[in-house]
């Protein structure tokens, strides 16, 4: 569970990570990258942000140049708050693949919704609905 003061600073951090992030984004046209969530360990020291990519097809690529430069990234976060924390924590970067997933499901239920769809535009006349057969005795 998650005290107040990691709620806090996973908050301040999140905001403050973002806004570095589209600074450094807004020099190469066509990419987003977007902190969907940071979790701070209790002692404070570290910190896991998870960066969404858009487009994912470059997700990998960039990702590994923000890992790359993570101590650049730490430093200029530590600029930033340097008033609201003491010591900045170290920086894991993971990648977001949720809104993948939600889109791969999204698809998958707009597949299966075309075929109910096409039964539903057949003219035929419906067929009497069988009834369940009965359900045997258990042997003993």
């Amino acid at each position: 569970m998650e005290s107040t003061r990691q709620a806090k600073i996973s908050r301040l951090l999140q905001k403050e990570l973002s806004e570095i992030f589209r600074q450094q984004t807004a020099k190469t046209h066509g990419t987003i990258v977007s902190v969907s969530n940071v979790r701070v360990s209790p002692d404070l020291s570290i910190a896991k942000a998870y960066l969404s990519i858009f487009p994912s097809s470059k997700a990998q690529e960039v990702l590994e140049n923000i890992k790359r430069s993570a101590k650049t990234v730490r430093y200029e976060l530590a600029q930033k708050v340097r008033f609201q924390l003491r010591k900045c924590p170290e920086l894991s970067f993971f990648l977001d693949d949720s809104l993948d997933y939600i889109e791969h499901i999204d698809s998958l239920l707009k597949a299966d919704e075309k075929p109910s769809e096409d039964k539903g535009s057949d003219t035929s006349t419906p067929e009497a609905p069988e009834a369940p057969e009965a359900p045997e005795a258990p042997a003993e």
